[in-house]
């Protein structure tokens, strides 16, 4: 089957096959839905080396992330794959972690143009070098991101989400919190630590503590929390990172004859569904996974778009201005056992001023006088 015959099973033109084929976003609706359903039918499977010499474009992107089996980066993985199978796009992992060397050979296939673009997701995001080997090619930052620069990124807000400003928060009244934390080389790591600490400044609590795992395993949680059980002062509440950690967390304080949330409540991160496969069901921070995935890819399309007008144009200044994007989040809690699981919205209004705040599912304007106070939690 060639494209000759598809062009003539969809009543258009062999410049309209080719623009579909190549994703192009100047074919009308009605022609790309004829030609997608010809090339069902007829089983049509395009010959990719040949596409890729003709249009020096391979449409795979290359996603680079810390440690595939930390089960966040693996639904956001998920939302990439999906969104970009979705542009006629296919993902290559690169399962870096925070190592130099395995990075700089990933980025190899970026160089040799075997990839259209990049999608970061590793403590290496923020370092010089890896601005410099990349250029000025497609790049998005995604979850772990610099603090300054003009590349592209999605994520959260650390900061407010380590601070648990939400009602029902389960350690609220605990005098001893407890921090279970990873490698501060992460921006998540040393944000969330920086929202855990200003809520205990806040409430003048004396008690800090905080334990540092050196990896994000449920092994290193456990680890971690027995750390902080052998201590004189024990703590009655822990916060880690991650659901991995807390999980852990969990198995060392039942190993040690004590009860959550009686004697120590225990709060994760991430929202994965290892929160709900434990014993006690875990209470966690929710992070919209799959939607960081899918907008990073969103995210890269429009870069990519971008960079090829600004090619064409022969104006390379253009290609360099890449706005930076965030998801906003706003908390919303739904009831999981005795506990309650903080979820977080996609948002993505980040140019307003005062974005809208959200109570139980409704919407109301900025400074509506029908918003309940939100308690302190904590």
């Amino acid at each position: 089957m060639s494209i000759q015959k598809i062009a003539r099973l969809a009543g258009v033109s062999v410049a309209t096959v080719s623009r579909v084929l190549n994703n192009s976003d100047t074919v009308k609706a009605k022609n790309r839905e004829r030609v997608l359903q010809a090339i069902k039918e007829s089983n049509y499977q395009p010959n990719l080396l040949a596409r890729q010499l003709r249009t020096a474009r391979s449409n795979m992107i290359l996603v680079m992330v810390s440690n595939i089996a930390n089960p966040f980066c693996a639904e956001v993985v998920k939302g990439i794959e999906e969104e970009a199978e979705k542009n006629g796009y296919r993902i290559l992992l690169c399962n870096s972690g925070s190592d130099w060397p395995r990075s700089t050979s990933g980025l190899q296939l970026l160089s040799g143009k075997m990839v259209d673009g990049i999608i970061t997701m590793n403590a290496l995001s923020s370092l010089p070098e890896l601005t410099t080997m990349i250029g000025d090619a497609p790049w998005v930052q995604c979850a772990e991101y610099a603090d300054t620069g003009s590349i592209s990124c999605v994520g959260i807000n650390d900061v407010e989400a380590a601070q648990g400003r939400y009602p029902g928060w389960p350690i609220a009244g605990r005098r001893r919190i407890a921090l279970i934390n990873h490698d501060l080389s992460y921006r998540y790591a040393r944000l969330r630590e920086r929202g855990y600490k200003s809520v205990l400044h806040v409430h003048g609590l004396a008690y800090q503590q905080v334990t540092y795992a050196q990896d994000l395993s449920a092994a290193a949680g456990k680890r971690a929390m027995e750390q902080l059980l052998s201590q004189d002062e024990k703590p009655d509440a822990v916060f880690a990172v991650s659901d991995s950690l807390a999980a852990g967390a969990l198995r060392a304080i039942a190993q040690a004859g004590l009860r959550v949330p009686g004697d120590i409540a225990v709060i994760g991160f991430d929202g994965t569904e290892l929160a709900e496969v434990v014993s006690p069901q875990l209470t966690t921070v929710e992070q919209p996974s799959r939607a960081i995935g899918r907008t990073a890819v969103s995210l890269l399309m429009k870069t990519h778009r971008r960079s090829r007008r600004c090619r064409r144009a022969g104006d390379d200044g253009l290609a360099r201005d890449r706005p930076r994007q965030r998801l906003r989040i706003s908390g919303r809690r739904r009831r999981s056992a005795r506990e309650y699981r903080c979820r977080w919205a996609f948002d993505e209004c980040v140019s307003q001023t005062h974005p809208p705040q959200r109570r139980h599912g409704r919407k109301y304007p900025p400074g509506s006088p029908h918003i309940p106070p939100i308690p302190r939690c904590w």
